[in-house]
């Protein structure tokens, strides 16, 4: 083993906690930081392409390749978890959408103790790292490292889905990210000046430079090192070899939700039966290490629309390797953006204080190929819509298959093992056939493709759900903060039972919010860049709106 070298803070994990870290943590060259990634650099040019993001959600190189056990909701069946295993993490494979998710969603943080973790107290941390000019400045920032663009609004998909939800009574909002998240209204993405905006690309970058930044790559975490029950150090892998390094400050695990508690385990943080059962010493008996794992779930209603097939024909070989070039000399075209028409916000019951559905609006039939004429024929025109299912009841768990870092943990979802869960997306697939009755999309659809007219009843829509329902990649909440005695860390992010160490990722979320979870983590990640060097936090917002409330 070679001999440890010493930094001030190390931070276990690429991705986008970690970028962050890395960026802001160093912002002061009398810190000596180091950041460890398992995956290699983000250098492959479809990375930078936003069309190209569903070519990462299959096995390869820059993924995990994890999967989930078998799932006793969904048929048993195993789904593929995509997991960025790169710089920047899941922020470089992505859908690059940017949503806070509802003020609600930190209110409720807030309400179970968790001082300022309220929607004001962590709205001046998504401003600080945005870069969105021209919006409303109580809601948005410019000038930070993340540039957020406005999608599309003009499209006559976009068009037909805003007015077909007015009709419907779900409302538009022209801001998801300001005063209203409910209501149909255009997304907005991660995406400057028509490349991917990872947070490798856009934090972590321009901070590489400085001599007290140190960042290995195919560097992958085994174990944090403890003397008692003072973290000190890392032990990762790299190159084939164990090596060591020392914190004289802290050790930061950003690994996501399923990495934080995997190495957290495998260095004797977690349920002690558990890990004595793989034959690992304990350092603190945690019971929830792993536990209340939680995801969002979604299917999807879909019409053949002949009056979107110009969509489809754009994905003609010829046609398409023009796109690739508009996109090299100018940055511009439909590889530069993606093919969600419109998002939608919305109550299954007007009772409830937040929306439990998400409605991904979508233009291009997901199986769609490339295709030439005499070689392989499109795919009709599509008019599609993803429900999402924002606040499941269902919890899973991440356990350790052995003490083996190397090996990938087991990964149990338990996906609508709750009744509740399939009752909501039920109605959803109900209320989405419903919109699609109103114009200008009663006209533009045609046959129903899924799940199919003859599918009606309770339980033909309950069989469909279980057969085609998937994870969206949001997982979060395995290291929940809290105040109660089975937190796994506290409100400053601190794993309780030990010290010098913290998570910072989307792991210690006490629930999944209500939409995409990669803004919300660059959040948690600025504010805790804020605890670790103590400073005094960003002042809260005042607000006059319903989004305080």
């Amino acid at each position: 083993m070679e001999q440890a070298q010493t930094y001030d803070f190390i931070i276990a994990g690429g991705g986008s906690a970690g970028c962050v870290l890395a960026a802001r943590l160093s912002e002061d060259r009398a810190n000596r930081v180091l950041l460890l990634e398992a995956g290699t650099p983000d250098e492959h040019l479809w990375m930078r392409i936003p069309l190209k993001f569903r070519d990462f959600m299959f096995p390869s190189k820059f993924n995990w390749n994890y999967e989930t056990e078998p799932e006793p909701a969904l048929k048993n069946r195993k789904l593929f978890v995509p997991r960025g295993k790169v710089l920047g993490g899941s922020s470089s494979i992505n859908g690059m959408i940017y949503c806070r998710c509802h003020p609600g969603d930190y209110n409720h943080w807030r309400q179970l103790g968790l001082a300022g973790w309220s929607y004001t107290d962590v709205l001046p941390y998504f401003k600080r790292s945005e870069d969105f000019p021209g919006s409303d400045e109580k809601y948005h920032g410019a000038g930070g490292p993340l540039t957020v663009s406005r999608g599309d609004r003009h499209s006559p998909a976009h068009r037909a889905f805003m007015d077909a939800g007015r009709a419907a009574g779900f409302g538009n909002t022209d801001d998801h990210n300001a005063a209203t998240q409910d209501g149909f209204g255009a997304a907005d993405y991660t995406i400057r000046n028509g490349e991917r905006a990872s947070a490798a690309q856009v934090f972590l970058k321009p901070a590489m430079s400085r001599p007290n930044l140190t960042v290995f790559t195919g560097a992958q975490a085994g174990r944090i090192l403890f003397e008692g029950k003072r973290a000190t150090g890392v032990e990762f892998i790299r190159d084939g070899k164990t090596e060591t390094a020392k914190a004289n400050r802290e050790v930061i695990l950003s690994g996501g939700a399923y990495n934080s508690p995997q190495v957290l385990m495998l260095s004797g943080v977690g349920p002690a039966a558990h890990l004595r059962e793989n034959g690992i010493e304990v350092v603190h008996d945690a019971p929830d290490v792993g536990r209340h794992l939680q995801d969002h779930v979604h299917t999807g209603v879909a019409y053949n629309s002949d009056a979107m097939a110009h969509f489809t024909r754009d994905l003609r070989a010829d046609r398409l390797a023009l796109a690739g070039l508009n996109w090299l000399l100018f940055k511009r075209g439909h590889l530069a953006t993606l093919p969600v028409a419109c998002i939608g916000y919305v109550k299954t019951r007007p009772e409830l204080a937040t929306p439990d559905l998400e409605l991904l609006m979508n233009r291009i039939n997901p199986e769609s190929l490339i295709w030439f004429p005499g070689l392989r024929k499109p795919k009709r025109g599509y008019l599609g819509t993803r429900v999402v299912l924002l606040h499941p009841e269902s919890r899973g768990t991440v356990t350790l298959r052995s003490n083996n870092p190397l090996e990938k943990a087991v990964i149990r979802h338990n996906y609508l093992t709750a009744p509740g869960d399939i009752e909501t997306i039920r109605e959803g697939i109900r209320q989405v056939r419903k919109l699609y009755t109103h114009e200008p999309l009663r006209s533009l659809a045609q046959d129903e493709l899924m799940p199919g007219a003859n599918v009606q009843s309770d339980d033909e829509i309950d069989d469909y759900i279980r057969s085609t329902a998937n994870m969206l990649y949001h997982p979060t909440s395995t290291c929940r903060m809290g105040i109660d005695p089975l937190a796994v860390v506290d409100a400053q992010l601190r794993v309780n039972g030990v010290t010098n160490l913290r998570v910072v990722d989307a792991s210690v979320m006490p629930r999944v919010p209500g939409g995409h979870t990669n803004a919300p983590t660059i959040m948690i990640a600025e504010k805790a860049a804020d605890m670790i060097l103590g400073r005094t936090p960003l002042p809260a917002e005042e607000l006059e709106t319903m989004a305080a409330e």
